[in-house]
């Protein structure tokens, strides 16, 4: 898998989240790891969700993980707590903050 296949799977998937939901600003970067290496962002303002390919240095919270790893959380199949309980996804920066991952992917 490429990182453009990547990216376009991840957006596609996250998409989906309710950012509706989410009453204040977040910007999250994603590094990934492996086959499809690379960065890119989420974000999150007035209840709008914006997803690009791009480095994001003013974030709030950095996740990196495999491509495998994201696809799962995105998908509801794997909980972000659980992945970084297991290694799988690390996480830098504003820990309040990046716990909204969790709420944001929440299946209705």
């Amino acid at each position: 898998m490429t990182y453009q296949e990547m990216f376009e799977q991840a957006r596609e998937l996250l998409a989906q989240a309710d950012a509706g939901s989410i009453g204040e600003h977040l910007a999250f970067q994603f590094n990934i790891t492996g086959e499809a290496a690379g960065a890119f962002y989420l974000e999150v303002k007035e209840g709008a969700l914006s997803i690009q390919p791009y480095e994001y240095h003013d974030r709030d919270a950095a996740f990196t993980c495999s491509a495998d790893t994201l696809f799962r959380i995105a998908q509801g199949k794997a909980d972000p707590v659980a992945a970084v309980m297991l290694g799988k996804l690390k996480v830098e920066g504003n820990i309040d903050k990046a716990l909204k991952l969790k709420q944001l992917i929440r299946k209705k």
